[in-house]
């Protein structure tokens, strides 16, 4: 895996968007927090456009991202917001590009799809955390801690919300960790962009789904052999996925003992990891440990 070099005050970073339309006001402010930490900001064209849901046209998305790929004065890569839209162009990312300039590339939700893209065919580590949206919009700040890892080696730890809630286990290990949200994981099966779980902790997040659809997308990656493979699946935030339409209902945590748990691999679940606030950011792609004694996840670091 490939690690991006850590941000240097001065650096100039690139706002691009991959999926839906964000908001000019909130990523305009953003920019100027971002400017106020000592970067220089440049905004893409898509970042700009509207179609419909998609923020411009799937040739201008992609173009951003080779853009800040090829730019050597972007340093860093930031998704301005999610929706949907990122996996539209994955047949036309030239990968080769990607990694001959390995670089800074954060965002979560319908970005998943580029994050495994781009650690599966360009073996580049990346980092789900919070959008320049929500960071423009954020009146409380709670995005810059996470930023704070870009700019040095710096290895993260979670302790886990939730301690009884799936079997036990008595050891610590390590595995790289991949995944994101559940959504979009499922939404690329049968392509070559689906995910490889093989040796690999999981995590999952996902926001505002039932648990009728949350438990389809489970069975699917089930049915596909996703967790009998995978070293270690983290719960993450399952956020406002409550049922609504249906007057009884699975839990998440039924859910998941009904298609993870008896493949008797660790399980751990409750951390501040997707549509939550705060939404820490961690990298994907790197080594980490889960230890079942002291129910923490330990992150080595993504920047070099």
């Amino acid at each position: 895996m490939r690690k991006p070099s850590a941000l240097q005050y001065g650096d100039t970073v690139m706002i691009i968007a991959p999926a839906s339309p964000a908001d000019r006001g909130f990523i305009n402010r953003m920019v100027m927090k971002l400017e106020k930490l000592g970067l220089s900001v440049r905004v893409g064209k898509s970042v700009q456009k509207k179609r419909g849901y998609l923020a411009g046209t799937d040739s201008m998305r992609l173009q951003d991202v080779h853009e800040a790929f090829c730019d050597p004065r972007v340093k860093a890569v930031f998704a301005a917001r999610g929706g949907y839209g990122s996996a539209r162009f994955l047949p036309g990312l030239d990968f080769s590009i990607i990694r001959q300039n390995p670089k800074i590339f954060w965002g979560y939700s319908d970005i998943t799809a580029l994050h495994t893209a781009f650690i599966q065919y360009a073996q580049l580590v990346t980092f789900h955390g919070p959008m320049m949206e929500e960071g423009g919009r954020d009146e409380e700040e709670s995005v810059f801690p996470s930023l704070h890892q870009l700019f040095s080696p710096t290895t993260i730890q979670f302790q886990a919300a939730e301690t009884n809630t799936y079997p036990s286990f008595s050891y610590s290990f390590t595995a790289p960790i991949i995944g994101g949200n559940v959504t979009v994981l499922t939404s690329t099966m049968g392509t070559p962009y689906e995910i490889d779980t093989t040796g690999k902790i999981l995590l999952l997040e996902d926001v505002g789904e039932e648990p009728y659809r949350l438990d389809r997308m489970f069975n699917q990656l089930r049915l596909a052999g996703k967790f009998e493979r995978c070293a270690g699946v983290i719960a993450a935030d399952f956020h406002n996925c409550n049922p609504s339409a249906r007057a009884s209902s699975l839990t998440i945590a039924e859910i998941i003992h009904d298609h993870i748990v008896p493949y008797n691999i660790p399980i751990l679940s409750g951390f501040p990891i997707g549509h939550c606030k705060p939404n820490e950011g961690i990298p994907l792609g790197v080594q980490v440990t889960m230890d079942g004694i002291g129910k923490t996840i330990s992150f080595e670091s993504g920047v070099q």
